[in-house]
């Protein structure tokens, strides 16, 4: 019987488990071995790792793992969550199962793209959906733009300082006027055309439109559709926000008592979506471990 299992070998659920080692505290990470950030071979505005592969990063977070005696790291998928607090129960792929008394989800989300040729094997490389995440790689060149929609100007805005040119990539969908507008007044253009494919380039990529022209880019940045990686929210039953997201509290909490949440799955009070970044997501993997580890001290002392 764990005190803690947390579901999920990215970083915040790492970050969680070495914070729950270093307070002595039973617990067990399950890794399914599948990350959002697998595409991406350098991973980018985190103090210490900017610049280098995220694999590194799980590398040496395991290792530090590997001091703490009262943590154990399993490699494995969870297929089902049940039970309440004090009495959760993990069900593995595998047939395994694991009681523990409470749980951290740090299970991610998953990304859908547009569905253009070609894109998503330029994605994490040449294409990239994070402008604080990759945006300073595109520096000096033309950057396209795809499914930002209303949010196009915003996006334009933030990278006007680093692109030499900013294309927006309509594939075929209306433009709002004023949006048009404010693009316009921030220096970028629109291409109205249906985008037939993207392919690599050089240091980027090649669009190639369905009325055969074609528009050479430094890198793409896209929208995505994310939703939840993991079942075990729905299964668990707790609060989802209408971004999609897991609600939690200031502390990580979640709606189910002994459940808490944190990570790209995760969004707390205030925010209208999570902001999906390496960084945050340590800081929330530790605050959920930290308060976890508080609700444990109180039930200790009957408070």
């Amino acid at each position: 019987m764990y005190e803690v299992a947390i579901i999920g070998g990215g970083p915040a659920g790492l970050q969680a488990a070495l914070t729950l080692g270093r307070m002595h505290r039973r617990a067990v990470l399950l890794d399914s071995g599948r990350y959002r950030n697998a595409p991406v071979r350098h991973m980018q505005n985190l103090v210490g790792f900017d610049g280098r592969d995220p694999a590194e990063l799980r590398e040496a977070a395991r290792r530090d793992l590997a001091a703490y005696d009262s943590v154990e790291t399993l490699a494995g998928e969870v297929v089902r969550v049940d039970g309440a607090l004090g009495a959760f129960t993990l069900t593995l792929a595998d047939g395994g199962r694991i009681d523990t008394a409470r749980v951290i989800l740090a299970t991610g989300v998953a990304d859908t793209l547009p569905e253009i040729p070609g894109l998503a094997a330029l994605f994490g490389t040449t294409a990239a959906h994070c402008p604080f995440c990759h945006g300073h790689e595109f520096a000096g060149t033309r950057v396209g733009l795809i499914g930002m929609g209303a949010h196009a100007t915003r996006m334009a805005a933030m990278l006007r300082p680093i692109a030499a040119e900013l294309v927006v990539l309509a594939h075929g969908e209306p433009v709002d006027p004023e949006v048009g507008d404010q693009l316009s007044r921030l220096g970028a253009t629109i291409r109205a055309e249906r985008i037939a494919s993207v392919a690599p380039a050089g240091d980027g990529a090649l669009v190639t439109f369905e009325d055969g022209s074609t528009l050479d880019v430094g890198g793409i940045l896209t929208a995505t559709a994310w939703r939840q990686a993991a079942p075990f929210a729905e299964q668990l039953g707790v609060a989802i926000g209408p971004a999609g997201a897991i609600e939690v509290d200031a502390l990580g909490r979640t709606s189910v008592p002994g459940v808490a949440a944190a990570g790209d799955a995760a969004v707390g009070p205030g925010l209208p979506g999570p902001m999906h970044a390496v960084g945050l997501s340590i800081a929330a993997g530790l605050t959920a471990a930290a308060a976890t580890v508080q609700d444990l001290v109180s039930e200790e002392l009957g408070a």
